[in-house]
C-alpha cells in the first residue's frame, strides 16, 4: 500500500461543503464534495454520545495536535476516511453549528457566537492527513489495524468493516438509524445503541439462527 503525507490542508479546506445527515447521525461529505466522510465499512458517529466532540474543539484552540488523518484515494480528486471520521465530523458539526462548547467563563459558545481570532484559529489549522493507495482488502485490513486503538470496534463493526455492499448499506439504514420509529419499540426488548449495531447485530444473530459462524457465512452470502 501507498502513502503521501499532506501538509498543507486545512480544517477549512475539509469543511467546505460539509454535509451531515442528522437523522442517521453520520458524516456525510467534505473537501468540496470530493471527501466521503463515512463508507460503509465507518461505525457511525459516536463523540456526540460521549461528549468528545466538545474536546476536539478545545484541542485545536488550545494548539495540541489531533493526530494523524488517513485518507483512502479512490482517484485523483476522489477521497473516503478511513480514519479520522469522527474528528472530521465533529470539526464540521461545529462549523456548521450543531453544537456549542464551553468558553473561560463557562458559557456555551457555537462557531458563529465565538471571537473572529478563535474561528480562524480553528479554520486555519492545518492537518496531517497521509493519503493511502491500495487494493480493497489492504485498505480494509489498514482500517482494522488502526482501529485496535483509541475507542475499539465491536464485534458488528469489525464485520461492517469487513462486509460491505448493499446488503449491509440498507441494513445499516434500517437497524443503525438512530432516528426510526421501531428504536423505541425494540428497547424494550433489547438494550443496546443504534450508532454502535447492536440492533444490527441482534437482527443478524437471530435471521443466522445465533451462531457466529452462521452470522459471517449470512453476510458473506448477502
Amino acid at each position: 500500500m501507498k502513502t503521501t503525507l499532506k501538509t498543507d490542508i486545512t480544517v477549512k479546506d475539509i469543511c467546505d461543503g460539509f454535509v451531515y445527515n442528522e437523522l442517521e447521525g453520520k458524516g456525510l461529505f467534505g473537501l468540496s464534495g470530493k471527501l466521503t466522510i463515512q463508507p460503509e465499512y465507518q461505525r457511525n458517529y459516536i463523540y456526540k454520545e460521549s461528549k468528545r466532540e466538545a474536546a476536539v474543539i478545545g484541542s485545536i484552540l488550545k494548539g495540541y495536535p489531533l493526530g494523524l488523518i488517513y485518507f483512502n484515494k479512490i482517484s485523483d480528486d476522489r477521497f473516503e476516511v478511513l480514519d479520522g471520521q469522527q474528528r472530521i465530523t465533529s470539526l464540521g458539526r461545529f462549523i456548521t453549528n450543531k453544537f456549542a462548547i464551553k468558553d473561560e467563563t463557562g458559557n456555551e459558545q457555537s462557531f458563529i457566537s465565538i471571537a473572529s481570532d478563535k474561528q480562524e484559529k480553528i479554520l486555519h489549522t492545518k492537518l496531517l492527513i497521509y493519503e493511502c493507495e491500495g487494493t480493497e482488502s489492504e485498505i480494509k485490513e489498514w482500517f482494522r489495524i488502526i482501529n485496535i486503538a483509541g475507542v475499539p470496534l465491536n464485534s458488528q463493526e469489525l464485520l461492517n468493516a469487513v462486509y460491505s455492499g448493499s446488503f449491509v448499506t440498507l441494513g445499516k439504514e434500517a437497524f443503525s438509524n438512530s432516528q426510526n420509529a421501531y428504536i423505541k419499540k425494540w428497547n424494550t426488548y433489547i438494550s443496546g445503541s443504534a450508532n454502535r449495531q447492536d440492533f444490527l447485530e441482534r437482527a443478524l444473530d437471530w435471521v443466522s439462527k445465533g451462531a457466529i459462524k452462521s452470522t459471517i457465512m449470512y453476510l458473506s452470502k448477502n
